[in-house]
């Protein structure tokens, strides 16, 4: 069952999805050659704990850390540690948050120094998939044109997208119905209403569609070790379009 959130939710959504987005400009600054996935972990507990909110990852099915980071032919749930970002590599950085109920979640794919011009190149279509996907978010379509807005983009620009792992509802869980799978045929699903918040993501491989789990029992990589790129935002469907509501909350209009 799809919930449908009330102006109150939603606006308190507006709040978790704001300090998620603020921790994320804060992570995408630090992002250069020679530093750790392992910073980027203890920049965003320092953030979580002075502003008194929760990571909506820490402990979720005993998840080690605060956000997820993943490097390369990392697609998704990289846990940060050890490992230096060098000139050339592209990184995933997901963050998700709770305050008071309700959560927010996005992620980014980030240029580290000087990066070639195919991984520069899938980071630029996942982006755009994403922002393809949120402009099909609208009162009245229904919920695979949404899906099938993020397979069009990809395919036509030579890539795949993932299948194994999906976008999904969000507010008072991290994860509520539905599923929004990265494929799917238009015109078909659940009719989209208002009130509805959906975390959006794009999740793109630079070749094949096929991925595996490694022995930490999180980290997903490309199985043809082949670059994957994740661009994700929390969306609210409102009487007006669609609202991005990871924006920093300073910019909010």
């Amino acid at each position: 069952m799809i919930i449908i959130k009330s102006t109150r939710e939603i606006e308190k959504m507006r709040v978790s999805c704001g300090i998620t987005a603020e921790i994320m400009e804060n992570l995408g600054r630090m992002v250069e050659p020679g530093v750790a996935t392992g910073d980027l972990e203890r920049e965003a507990a320092r953030f979580i704990q002075e502003m008194g909110v929760h990571s909506a990852f820490k402990g979720y099915r005993g998840y080690p850390a605060h956000i997820c980071v993943s490097v390369n032919e990392e697609v998704v749930h990289g846990i940060p540690g050890e490992r230096v970002l060098a000139a050339g590599d592209i990184v995933s950085i997901d963050v998700g948050i709770e305050v008071d109920g309700y959560y927010g979640d996005m992620a980014r794919t980030f240029l580290v120094g000087k990066v070639n011009g195919e991984k520069a190149r899938l980071v630029e279509v996942t982006r755009l998939a994403l922002e393809d996907a949120v402009e099909k978010t609208r009162e009245g379509n229904r919920l695979f044109d949404v899906s099938h807005a993020f397979e069009s983009r990809v395919v036509s620009q030579g890539f795949s997208v993932v299948r194994d792992y999906v976008g999904h509802g969000i507010g008072m869980k991290l994860h509520e119905d539905p599923q929004i799978p990265n494929f799917g045929t238009p015109h078909t699903g659940p009719r989209l209403k208002p009130g509805m918040t959906f975390a959006l993501e794009a999740m793109v491989n630079s070749g094949t569609e096929a991925v595996k789990v490694l022995p930490d029992g999180w980290t997903v990589v490309t199985r043809d070790k082949k670059a994957s790129a994740h661009f994700e935002d929390t969306v609210a469907i409102t009487g007006e379009g669609p609202e991005i509501l990871t924006c920093p909350r300073k910019k909010k209009q």
